[in-house]
């Protein structure tokens, strides 16, 4: 693994984890290493969630993603944008996801204030 690499790793793990404490505290993770989903058990159910930063795009394969959900079982896969600034610019988010039909391949889609610590569902 490069160095970026292992930095967007350690970023993923700590979006996850900070997600998960103000979401929900119960969800479990089950595997973060091997992709950009995380998959996660809540009430017994698996899903993934994907993190996304607009302002560090990442490629968007959303068959790759649907591949990912049917080979995994997953029942859900929630899409969440990251965000560290205060003010966050909801136009922004509604044109990416009309843009690339994110509400048409996601379960739910947050927008996570990450040093606020606040979670607003989008879908």
């Amino acid at each position: 693994m490069t160095d970026s690499q292992q930095e967007e790793k350690v970023i993923q793990l700590i979006d996850l984890h900070h997600f998960i404490d103000c979401y929900n505290s119960e969800i479990k993770i089950i595997n973060c290493i091997n992709h950009p989903v995380n998959i996660i058990e809540e009430n017994n159910v698996k899903k993934g969630i994907l993190f996304y930063d607009l302002k560090h795009p990442i490629s968007l394969d959303l068959n790759l993603f649907e591949s990912f959900k049917r080979t995994n079982h997953l029942k859900e896969i929630w899409f969440v944008f990251v965000e560290e600034d205060s003010v966050s610019q909801s136009k922004e988010y509604i044109e990416f996801i009309i843009e690339n039909s994110i509400e048409i391949f996601y379960d739910k889609i947050f927008h996570f204030n990450f040093f606020q610590s606040i979670i607003k569902e989008l879908k």
